[in-house]
């Protein structure tokens, strides 16, 4: 079996025609060796992963070539390109300024510039990450830099270049390298999938393409990572999955119910989203991302800055023609406030949820019956919850037993014994609500004036009064606040009931460590809280879990359901029973630390021996 050779080294360019994306650079430096008008020093500098590193090794080899090609590629059969092919070559080196960064390390090499090649033109020396050097550095390279032996010539490259002196700049010809466009680096990954025998979809490779932002390495890369994944058949669904991406189409389904004001079926998708693991501010932001790209795709002469497969460009146009201008640009401003609200918010799902409501009513005229009848009011709830209060008027705004327009209108009120100024951007939440009050299709709460006594209910509304409805919604705060509570605690039925094979102890508890690894992120401290209970089975195929505390007894009691239906499922027994009980104060263990159980360990005289032979200890 033959070594392998990661993508991103195998196909490594070995002339300036095969370096892809950066046209107009490698035709100056051809034209440069044809011409044999070579500056002393050149500065390579861009992202990572575009070639700077790479077209320096051409063009080292090239200036030094014997016999160069009319169009100033290197020959590849002289003694110094077989040199420099076999990596024998006394005339080329290359410098890790990450690591060989001191004056020391510097002045060694300048010494290195005065002894002439022995084969060949020039010594080219190639110093990579070139803005690692010290100040002191830079400062003993300068002089060598500017006035250098004739046979010498200076390669640097950088990812950096504005940590770099401006005197080292001042003395160097720059060149910028570009990010690889999503086209380019398609065509790439087609020539070297055909190379190495793999079938691939366009839309696959359009998703490792924007995976690598703009980084050839990066893609070849994650190529080699999704085609180990897929054995040799790359597949859209296949990469997804093996990247942790959201699918795009969650996207155009999102914008096309709230184009219809679907706003039950949106919620629903955004739960599924959800319980694959997916995090909702990343839906926010991959949204925001989409409808951007809808926007774009609205005109002809924008469609170009699209980096997507041409199946999705199609499906963008199509999109873009169903959406008015106006309904993109609200929808945009909506979620960039929800983006910027999103790390302070106490309630992050439900923050989401207000979000892609208020997208959904963009479309919905104001006085439409049915779900969402009231789009201005849902606008003063998102800015209560994305507004953080000033002063106490502001927060009885947000109090859970009042009615949206009573709040507003008390808090306005309120507001009007604090001096002018004193709660500015408190003040926009209730002038809204005050608008919202005054359309015929709201039943506004009186605003009570100075002095005068209000009713008990309304002047001090209790957490255990009347939900806040969100009005024509036909849902309330509890309940959205509840929803995942009540999802979690949804029976799920078991698919296999047919099987009934036989499992052991030890099976039973690789499936349950198997199952809290791979529990979703937001269920990762009740995972971590599972590991620790005690399982057995007591009647086969009856389970039973012993739980320390009544909390983490209660929490598996509302999983439990689903806790069955997995262990049926990785076990091949769909007759599996789950009984739960709390463990009795002598059944409790105390838990040890690292430090104790390697303790343990080492009072066995095998542990004890293997620990001295390699002389380990406990950090």
């Amino acid at each position: 079996m033959e070594d392998y050779i990661v993508s991103a080294r195998k196909y490594r360019p070995m002339t300036f025609d095969s370096v892809v994306g950066q046209a107009s650079l490698t035709t100056t430096l051809k034209n440069a060796v044809k011409s044999g008008k070579l500056a002393h020093a050149y500065l390579f500098c861009g992202p990572r992963g575009v070639g700077k590193t790479t077209c320096a090794r051409i063009f080292a080899k090239a200036i030094n070539c014997f016999n160069p090609t009319a169009d100033g590629e290197a020959c590849g059969e002289c003694e110094s390109c077989r040199a420099f092919n076999e990596q024998r070559s006394y005339n080329i080196f290359e410098l890790d300024a990450a690591s060989n960064n001191s004056v020391e390390q510097i002045k060694s090499l300048m010494e290195q510039t005065r002894i002439p090649p022995q084969v060949g033109k020039y010594k080219v020396f190639i110093i990579d990450e070139v803005h690692m050097l010290s100040t002191a550095a830079f400062n003993a390279f300068l002089k060598t830099l500017e006035e250098p032996p004739k046979h010498v010539i200076f390669i640097l490259a950088t990812t950096e270049k504005h940590k770099i002196l401006p005197t080292i700049l001042s003395r160097c010809q720059i060149y910028d390298f570009e990010r690889m466009t999503v086209e380019n680096t398609i065509a790439h990954l087609k020539m070297v999938a055909q190379k190495e025998g793999i079938t691939y979809e366009e839309e696959a490779l359009a998703v490792i393409a924007e995976k690598a932002d703009g980084g050839m390495r990066d893609a070849l890369s994650i190529f080699d990572q999704t085609a180990s994944f897929c054995q040799g058949n790359i597949t859209y669904a296949k990469v997804i999955e093996d990247l942790n991406e959201l699918d795009a189409d969650n996207y155009f389904r999102i914008i096309d119910l709230a184009l219809e004001n679907k706003v039950s079926d949106i919620m629903l998708l955004l739960n599924s989203v959800i319980e694959k693991g997916f995090d909702g501010g990343n839906l926010i932001n991959g949204l925001a991302s989409h409808v951007r790209n809808v926007l774009m795709a609205k005109d002809e002469q924008t469609v170009k800055l699209l980096e997507v497969s041409e199946r999705q460009k199609t499906q963008y146009k199509e999109q873009a023609k169903k959406c008015p201008a106006k309904f993109l640009y609200q929808a945009l401003k909506i979620m960039n406030q929800c983006d910027l609200a999103y790390r302070q918010s106490s309630n992050k799902r439900l923050l989401v949820e207000l979000t892609l409501i208020q997208v959904a009513q963009l479309t919905q005229p104001e006085d439409a019956d049915g779900a969402g009848r009231s789009p201005k009011q849902l606008k003063i709830l998102f800015r209560l919850l994305t507004q953080k209060p000033r002063n106490k008027a502001v927060q009885q705004v947000a109090a859970p037993g009042e009615n949206i327009q009573g709040a507003a209108a008390n808090a306005a009120s309120s507001n009007a014994a604090y001096p002018q100024g004193t709660a500015d951007n408190a003040n926009a939440a209730p002038q809204e609500g005050a608008a919202a009050t005054n359309s015929g299709s709201a039943q506004t709460a009186p605003v009570t004036p100075a002095g005068a006594q209000t009713p008990a209910s309304a002047a001090s509304p209790s957490p255990m009064g009347r939900p806040l409805k969100l009005s024509g919604l036909g849902v309330t705060f509890q309940s959205l606040k509840k929803k995942e509570e009540r999802t979690a605690q949804k029976e799920v039925e078991v698919t296999n009931k047919d099987e009934n094979e036989e499992f052991s102890q030890d099976m039973l508890e690789l499936q349950w460590l198997s199952m809290c690894n791979r529990m979703p992120k937001k269920m990762i401290g009740l995972a971590s809280r599972m590991k620790n209970v005690t399982l057995r089975i007591i009647a086969f195929p009856e389970i039973e879990i012993v739980a320390d505390n009544q909390l983490l007894l209660d929490e598996i009691n509302n999983i439990k359901g689903r806790i069955r239906a997995t262990l049926a499922l990785a076990l091949h027994n769909g007759n599996i029973q789950i009984t739960l009980r709390l463990a009795a104060p002598e059944e409790i263990k105390k838990r040890l630390t690292k430090k104790e159980v390697f303790d343990e360990l080492a009072k066995q005289k095998e542990f004890a021996a293997f620990v001295e032979a390699f002389g380990l200890q406990m950090v």
